[in-house]
């Protein structure tokens, strides 16, 4: 192919359509034309919360209420809240009542094929040959694609409207009668179009026979638009967001501190990631990485900025701090036993399989003579069950959990003497405490545990310390 991208749009973004019309398709980032380019899109911002659950809070939506609630219906309650928000975006987005009607009978059709397979699973399920818990994953993975299909659906359609040659492209295997590979159902669909003279609106879902949500859960549009830049031989990926990837959360240290980082590498992305940080998922970078397909992370709503760019060779000029972020919510979850001495790994292994069994995501971990412990964002129901059940396997041991939170500064070449005494003291002189602190040869990064009420005051503090913004909005390394 020619020199071509591969883009991907977040949800809140595609929420807001002139921006995406006027920022991103008609303002390409390489090329004249808006032609060679490949788009990627979520949902809507909120919808896969209402068709799963909500990703922050927890709140249920259809496929929580549906798999919590075998014998009630109030899964159609969801669902019909579901139902009204997605008439509601389209009755905003299409002015023309034709160009309504189509839009509202595709993703209408949908929703009620939907209803139907779950009313049908119910009633099968209630019936003691079949377990509902063995059809979940599926269910996920078909609710999840909805979301996609209507906005990729409705973005195609739209920039048709306003005379752009888009091309819809559904990889949701919507009642498919084949299940392939992820890979071969890409292939498949970019076989016959021409990205000279079509504009390729895919859908962020891809239904593959391993099942993407399995391993990616909500990161599955990334592995989508990853495999697609791969497998195309795109010359760069670029995702767009709300935001910059900045040296801070604006929020947090104030919009006049943070900035952009400008360049950074794979390595720190990996790091964001792991606390939680919308960048992109590692199994997804690692694909962009291993092809030394780099990656922009533009803001949708500054299309004159040239945004972040991720190469897998990228090493600042000099030794510094680009990122001061973290993660709030965590678990400290320690098992002290004094049997665990000489013995570790048979403590390690079973830990390891109890928070693998009930989902939960290890940010970091401490280990020394006689005690593991994992610091994990889960909900407080998982770490009970993970508590109970070593509890059981060792009962002479002391299991403790606390919430804390984690701050973190990172950098793509971090190798700067005294720096983890300027960060200590940059925390010790707002009065908060480190209660574990986290540093590898690899020099990427610096993780600090804390009190979550610390949490705020410890990011200004160690951004203050860390990173000074010069005139020209960069940030500026610390010397060495």
């Amino acid at each position: 192919m020619n020199f071509h991208t591969v883009e991907k749009i977040g949800g809140t973004s595609m929420s807001d359509y002139v921006a995406v019309r006027d920022n991103i398709i008609l303002k390409p980032v390489h090329n004249e034309s808006i032609y060679n380019r490949v788009f990627v899109v979520s949902a809507y911002g909120g919808i896969t919360d209402l068709l799963l659950e909500h990703k922050k809070n927890g709140q249920a939506g259809v496929y929580a209420e549906f798999a919590n609630s075998l014998n009630d219906d109030s899964w159609k309650e969801a669902m019909e809240k579901l139902k009204q928000e997605i008439f509601s975006i389209n009755q905003q987005l299409f002015n023309d009542k034709k160009m309504l009607k189509l839009a509202n009978n595709f993703i209408g059709e949908r929703l009620e094929d939907a209803e139907r397979v779950l009313a049908d699973l119910q009633r099968l399920c209630q019936h003691g040959h079949f377990a509902l818990d063995m059809h979940l994953a599926t269910v996920r993975e078909m609710l999840a694609s909805i979301g996609e299909a209507h906005s990729a659906w409705n973005t195609a359609a739209l920039l048709k409207k306003d005379k752009i040659n888009a091309h819809y492209v559904d990889l949701t295997g919507w009642q498919t009668d084949k299940h392939m590979k992820l890979d071969e159902r890409i292939d498949k669909a970019f076989a016959k179009i021409d990205l000279s003279k079509e504009l390729p609106i895919v859908t962020g879902y891809a239904h593959s026979d391993d099942g993407l949500m399995s391993t990616f859960d909500r990161g599955y549009s990334e592995m989508t638009f990853s495999r697609i830049a791969v497998l195309t031989n795109a010359n760069e990926a670029i995702i767009h967001k709300e935001f910059h990837l900045s040296s801070a959360d604006p929020r947090l240290v104030g919009e006049e501190n943070a900035v952009p980082i400008g360049r950074t590498n794979y390595d720190v992305a990996d790091q964001l990631a792991n606390l939680g940080m919308e960048a992109i998922h590692p199994k997804a970078a690692k694909g962009l990485r291993q092809n030394n397909i780099p990656l922009r992370v533009r803001n949708t709503f500054e299309p004159e900025h040239a945004g972040t760019l991720i190469t897998g060779d990228y090493i600042s000029s000099k030794p510094c701090v680009e990122i001061i972020a973290g993660c709030k919510h965590v678990y400290a979850f320690e098992l002290f036993d004094q049997d665990m001495a000489g013995n570790i790994e048979t403590y390690d292994r079973e830990i390891l399989a109890q928070i693998r069994k009930n989902k939960a995501h290890i940010i970091s971990k401490d280990i020394n003579a006689n005690t593991i412990t994992h610091y994990l964002t889960a909900s407080l129901k998982n770490i009970r069950r993970i508590s109970e059940a070593l509890q059981e396997q060792f009962p002479e041991a002391e299991i403790n959990q606390q919430k804390v939170a984690i701050v973190s500064a990172i950098g793509s070449d971090m190798k700067i003497p005294g720096i983890l005494a300027r960060t200590v003291s940059a925390l010790a002189e707002k009065n908060i405490s480190v209660l574990a602190m986290h540093q590898s040869m690899r020099q990427v990064d610096m993780q600090f545990i804390i009190n979550e009420d610390d949490y705020a005051g410890a990011i200004k503090n160690l951004h203050r310390y860390l990173v000074e913004v010069h005139d020209h909005g960069r940030a500026i390394c610390l010397a060495s």
